[in-house]
């Protein structure tokens, strides 16, 4: 009775357009009332109980490090370093823009603040030179999903919490299948334009003196993902310490390094964070007191029984598993999605012999392709407002980059070894 009140109030809030979080709250409330003997003031002290977390702290300051770092000019000196390395190829602005998001996601920790910060430059530059509005926004838009697989990523944080993974072993799993999915775009992009055939060739050589003086100027960026993960992995400081250092460092560079941190700038920034971190929060506090009625009523246990009743192939549950991911993406936010399914669909994985750090992982390059897939499609609303186009003008050459992602997806799911390799050498 419990699950039946609470995902049909849910399904039909979100059917009437109801924003997620309040959808969320709402459908949590209507289900104590309605089908429970507990007191609704338990929603309450569910929200606060899960809100007190020491680990949880790094999601604000993660996100007003990424915002920092975009003012601080450094996406432009990461760009400048992509288009030395890999500018000098035929359509070599895309891969200059997968490799700049791939940059600036080890520093941002965010898919849309990575689409924002790249597109703004990266997107009228394709287009000047004949890359096409759609494609040069669909790039974008794809390579912006790395954002939240290479850490510090602020979905590996919230998963961490809500499963109880460590979030190191998280942050070192995700750098090689974000390293993985950035080729595999790449490779992928240079086809697309290789068959295009009318993009501009790059008229400017690339000598080694270049690419010398580019990460010269970009050393101040480069140096922070090495003090975050450094940091973290070394045993000086925890994410959430790393989180602090990182706003710490991005105000030094902003302020004395670069100066182009003004009090102006800075004061838009907290004022960003603040209302990202308030939508951010509140949907958490909600969707944990969601998954303690799906833990209460042993939703997990149920599912997880009726999989194996169909099923008890590693492979055909992943593909399960997966599926469902992909679709769920495209409709509901990350955040919600991650604290809403994580208890339900985590014990499932653990129960067939999948690592935790490995599934988090998994979980997390499902939702990024969520993140490039309409209707939900968040980096597609930014790179559609950069670009100037529609939503429609973008999927059309999105397809074969969101074919592309899900290969990788694939790969990563049933290798283990491309997740698991470098948290089990610090071991």
């Amino acid at each position: 009775m419990v699950t039946i009140v609470l995902f049909s109030s849910l399904f039909l809030l979100i059917l009437l357009s109801v924003p997620i979080g309040i959808a969320i709250g709402l459908s949590t409330l209507l289900t104590f009332m309605i089908a429970t003997n507990l007191n609704v003031s338990t929603i309450a002290q569910q929200v606060f109980t899960s809100l007190d977390s020491f680990p949880l702290m790094a999601i604000p300051f993660f996100m007003l490090a990424g915002v920092l770092m975009g003012k601080a000019g450094v996406s432009k000196r990461l760009l400048y370093l992509a288009e030395t390395l890999v500018g000098w190829i035929v359509g070599g602005l895309a891969m200059v823009t997968i490799l700049g998001c791939m940059f600036f996601s080890a520093i941002s920790g965010s898919g849309p603040a990575t689409v924002a910060a790249m597109g703004s430059i990266m997107i009228p530059e394709m287009r000047a030179k004949n890359y096409g509005a759609g494609f040069s926004a669909a790039v974008t838009a794809s390579a912006g999903a790395i954002g939240i697989i290479i850490p510090p990523s602020i979905p590996l944080v919230l998963f961490g919490v809500v499963g109880g993974v460590s979030i190191s072993s998280l942050f070192m799993a995700g750098i090689i299948p974000g390293v993985l999915i950035g080729v595999a775009l790449m490779v992928a992009s240079y086809i697309i334009i290789r068959k295009k055939g009318d993009v501009e060739a790059p008229n400017e050589k690339i000598s080694f003196k270049m690419v010398i003086k580019a990460v010269y100027d970009a050393k101040w960026a480069i140096i922070a993902p090495v003090i975050i993960l450094g940091g973290i992995y070394g045993g000086i400081f925890t994410p959430t310490e790393a989180g602090v250092v990182t706003v710490v460092y991005a105000l030094f560079v902003g302020i004395f390094i670069h100066k182009e941190l003004k009090w102006k700038e800075i004061k838009e920034s907290f004022i960003e964070t603040i209302n990202i971190t308030g939508i951010t929060l509140y949907m958490i506090g909600l969707s944990i007191s969601f998954a303690y009625l799906l833990t209460i009523e042993r939703v997990p246990d149920t599912i997880a029984a009726t999989i194996f009743s169909i099923t008890e192939n590693t492979f055909v549950i992943l593909i399960m598993i997966n599926i469902f991911l992909i679709i769920i993406g495209t409709f509901v936010d990350t955040i919600a999605a991650l604290v809403i399914l994580t208890p339900v669909l985590l014990p499932v994985a653990v129960s067939i012999g999948v690592d935790p750090v490995h599934f988090g992982i998994i979980m997390i390059i499902n939702l990024a392709i969520g993140f490039v897939t309409p209707p939900l499609g968040v980096n597609l609303y930014i790179a559609s407002a950069i670009s100037k186009i529609s939503i429609e003008d973008i999927v059309r050459p999105m397809v074969p980059l969101i074919i592309t992602l899900i290969l990788c997806l694939l790969v990563i799911s049933y290798f283990p070894v491309f997740s698991l390799l470098l948290p089990n050498l610090s071991k």
